[in-house]
C-alpha cells in the first residue's frame, strides 16, 4: 500500500475537528496529520508538516478561511483545498466564491455534532473527495486557471477545421456526428464550477442552442451556480424547474437533490425532475440526463464531460454515442480530478479531448456549422 494521503483539518470546534478526523481515518487510505482551530496555526503548520488537503472551515476567530486561502495556497503550490461549512446560502456564496480563488472543493457540513456521528453520506463524500484530490495532487494536475473574459470576434480565432481532435495517445477517437446540434449537455463535479464558467464564459452569447448542466452540487449551491453562470457567460442561465420548455439561447442547471431529464411534448421539449434514487451516488447524476437526451436529439445532441472524480456520464454518453451524438472531454492536465471526463476517453466515447481553455472554441465552431 502507498503511503496515507496527509490531511490538515482546520475548524474552530474541537468536537467538529475529533468527528472529521474519526471520519477521515476510518479509511486506511488516509491519515490525519493536523488538527488545528483557525487559519494563522494552519499556516505555521504548513510550514512544518508536508501536508497534500486541507479541510477548511470558513468561519473561524483569529483569521477565517477565506483570509488563510489565498496564504495556504501561495505557502504550498498544489496543495488541495476543500472548504467545508455548514449549508446556508451565505456558505453557498463563499464556497464558490473560493472555488474561483484555487479552492478545489467545497464539502457541507451536518448542522449538528449529532448529524456529522450518522451522516454517512457526508462520510462518504468527504473521504473519496479527499483521496481523489490527493491522488490528483500526486500526479502533478494542473491548476485551473481563469482566463479574462472576451467575447469572441471572428471565427477566424477559432479552429481552421471543424471536427480537428486532440487526445493523448493511448485515447482512441470517434468521428464527431456530421450534424449541428440541436443541444449541449454538460456534466461536470470536482473543480466543475471553475471549469464551468472557463467554458461558458468564453462560448459568445450568439450560441443559440440551449445548455443543459448537471453539477453535483446540493440545491442552495446549484440556484447560486446558475447566478454566477449569468454574469459570468451574459447568457440567461437558472436553477431548471420541472415542466418548463427548453428555449433556445437557455442555460438550466439541474437543481440539487433532483435528477433533471427531457422527455417531448405537445409544444415542444420539457424539463422534468425527479428525485428517484441516486446514480454513481449523485441527485442530480449526469447518466440520467444523457439517457434522456439521447432518446429525443439522438445525433443532434452534444455531450461535453469535464473535471470531476467517479465516472457519472459514463453510461449516459455510452447512450449519446450509439444514438449518433458527439461526445467531449476535458483532458487530464487540465482537469481538478479526471475521473468523469476520463472514464468517457478510456472508454473510447469522445471525438475529442481538449485542455480546458480549448473546448469553448471547439464547442463554438461545432454548433455554429451549417445543417448538414
Amino acid at each position: 500500500m502507498s503511503d496515507p494521503f496527509r490531511v490538515m483539518v482546520v475548524d474552530d470546534s474541537a468536537v467538529i475537528r475529533g468527528l472529521l478526523k474519526r471520519a477521515l481515518e476510518a479509511d486506511p487510505a488516509v491519515s490525519v496529520v493536523a488538527l488545528v482551530s483557525n487559519g494563522q496555526h494552519a499556516l505555521s503548520t504548513l510550514a512544518r508538516q508536508d501536508i497534500e488537503v486541507i479541510v477548511l472551515d470558513i468561519e473561524m476567530p483569529v483569521m477565517d478561511g477565506m483570509t488563510a486561502l489565498p496564504l495556504l495556497l501561495d505557502a504550498r503550490p498544489g496543495v488541495q483545498v476543500v472548504m467545508a461549512s455548514t449549508l446556508t446560502r451565505k456558505n453557498a456564496e463563499i464556497s464558490l466564491r473560493a472555488m474561483t480563488m484555487g479552492a478545489a472543493d467545497y464539502v457541507t457540513k451536518p448542522s449538528s455534532t449529532s448529524e456529522i456521528h450518522s451522516a454517512d453520506s457526508f462520510k462518504h463524500e468527504l473521504v473519496e473527495k479527499i483521496k481523489a484530490l490527493a491522488a490528483a495532487g500526486r500526479n502533478g494536475r494542473r491548476k485551473i486557471i481563469a482566463r479574462p473574459v472576451q467575447k469572441p470576434t471572428s471565427d477566424s480565432a477559432l479552429p481552421r477545421k471543424t471536427g480537428v481532435a486532440y487526445a493523448p495517445a493511448n485515447i482512441k477517437l470517434r468521428p464527431a456526428a456530421r450534424q449541428m446540434p440541436d443541444v449541449i449537455a454538460i456534466g461536470s463535479s470536482t473543480g466543475g464550477p471553475q471549469a464551468l464558467f472557463e467554458v461558458l464564459g468564453h462560448l459568445g452569447t450568439d450560441i443559440k442552442q440551449p445548455i443543459l448542466i448537471t453539477q453535483h452540487m446540493p440545491a442552495t449551491f446549484t440556484a447560486l451556480l446558475a447566478e454566477h453562470i449569468t454574469k459570468t457567460s451574459k447568457i440567461p442561465a437558472s436553477e431548471a424547474k420541472d415542466g418548463e420548455t427548453i428555449l433556445p439561447g437557455h442555460i438550466y442547471v439541474a437543481p440539487g437533490d433532483h435528477h433533471m431529464v427531457v422527455e417531448r411534448g405537445k409544444t415542444g421539449n420539457h424539463i422534468r425532475l425527479n428525485t428517484d434514487p441516486p446514480e454513481n451516488f449523485c441527485r442530480p447524476a449526469v447518466d440520467p440526463m444523457l439517457r434522456s437526451m439521447a432518446k429525443i436529439y439522438g445525433s443532434r445532441l452534444l455531450v461535453v464531460i469535464l473535471t470531476g472524480m467517479g465516472a457519472d456520464g459514463q453510461k449516459g454518453g455510452a447512450v449519446a454515442t450509439e444514438a449518433g451524438g458527439t461526445v467531449i472531454a476535458q483532458d487530464e492536465a487540465t482537469s481538478v480530478v479526471w475521473g468523469m471526463p476520463g472514464a468517457v476517453a478510456t472508454a473510447g466515447l469522445c471525438s475529442a479531448v481538449l485542455p480546458l481553455p480549448e473546448i469553448a472554441p471547439y464547442i463554438r465552431k461545432f454548433v455554429m456549422r451549417s445543417a448538414a
